[in-house]
C-alpha cells in the first residue's frame, strides 16, 4: 500500500510540473499575441527607421521648412531621410535649435 501511494505521489508530482510548464507557456502565447511578438511583417509598416535605411526618401523635394514642434527625428519620418544624412548635409545646424521657417538640405 505504501508503495502505491509513492507512485500516486510521484505521477502527481510530474503531473504537477507539466500542468505549471503549460501554464507558462499559454501566459507566453498571450502576452506575444497582444504586443506582436509574432513578425508577421506588420513591423516594417510600424518602423520607418528601417524603411528609411533600405528604401529611397519619401520626398523628392530638395529643401524642407521646419515647422513649430519639428525635431530632426519628426523632420526624418516625415521626408524619409535618416538624421544622419540630414546632419550630413547640413554641416552647421544645430539640432537643439531649429528655427520655425529654417530652411534644410534634403540632397
Amino acid at each position: 500500500m505504501e508503495e502505491t501511494k509513492n507512485k500516486n505521489s510521484q505521477i502527481a508530482r510530474i503531473l504537477a510540473v507539466l500542468a505549471l510548464v503549460g501554464a507558462v507557456l499559454i501566459v507566453i502565447v498571450a502576452i506575444s499575441g497582444a504586443t506582436g511578438g509574432d513578425d508577421d511583417g506588420s513591423a516594417k509598416k510600424a518602423n520607418p527607421a528601417k524603411q528609411q535605411a533600405q528604401g529611397k526618401p519619401k520626398t523628392k523635394k530638395k529643401k524642407y521648412e521646419v515647422d513649430e514642434g519639428d525635431t530632426l527625428t519628426t523632420i526624418s519620418n516625415k521626408t524619409g531621410i535618416s538624421v544622419e544624412r540630414l546632419e550630413k548635409l547640413n554641416p552647421d545646424l544645430d539640432p537643439q535649435a531649429l528655427q520655425v521657417g529654417q530652411e534644410l538640405k534634403l540632397r
